[in-house]
């Protein structure tokens, strides 16, 4: 199993494709630490999954699901260098945790297949981030 591609690329082609996965995903909050390297799993480019590295830095509640959520820092700065993240939405990247592999390659076998023809970036339009801060995954959005 390749790793998931987590540097910043050129801004991503989106192509809406359903996650099947991170909605129901059962990882709590004490699964992660402040100081531990994520992953938010975005989409797929060459081959690859794609997404935005991050730090957990401090606990803070997830407004949009109203549980517990963490604080991240986006090291690369860009319009956001803060959001506000569920635990679900995150992936070990500092750590080779068996719950995380299972759902990398889970995902892998969902997203791969579909965009094997395709090299460019693909965002698969997932997550959104509200005005407070708040990263929030489509299936999570409040009307």
């Amino acid at each position: 199993m390749l790793p998931p591609s987590w540097d910043h690329q050129p801004t991503p082609v989106t192509a809406l494709a359903p996650d099947p996965l991170t909605p129901t995903r059962d990882i709590t909050h004490a699964h992660f630490q402040a100081g531990d390297t994520v992953v938010v799993l975005k989409g797929v480019a060459g081959g690859e999954l794609w997404g935005e590295s991050m730090r957990v830095v401090a606990p803070s509640w997830h407004t949009p699901t109203d549980e517990d959520g963490w604080r991240l820092r986006d090291a690369t700065g860009g319009s956001q260098s803060y959001v506000t993240a569920h635990p679900r939405y995150l992936v070990h990247l500092s750590l080779r945790c068996p719950d995380c592999l299972i759902y990398l390659r889970a995902m892998e076998d969902a997203l791969l297949a579909r965009f094997a023809d395709r090299n460019e970036l693909i965002d698969c339009g997932w997550y959104t981030t509200t005005a407070l801060g708040q990263l929030v995954h489509t299936a999570d959005a409040r009307a």
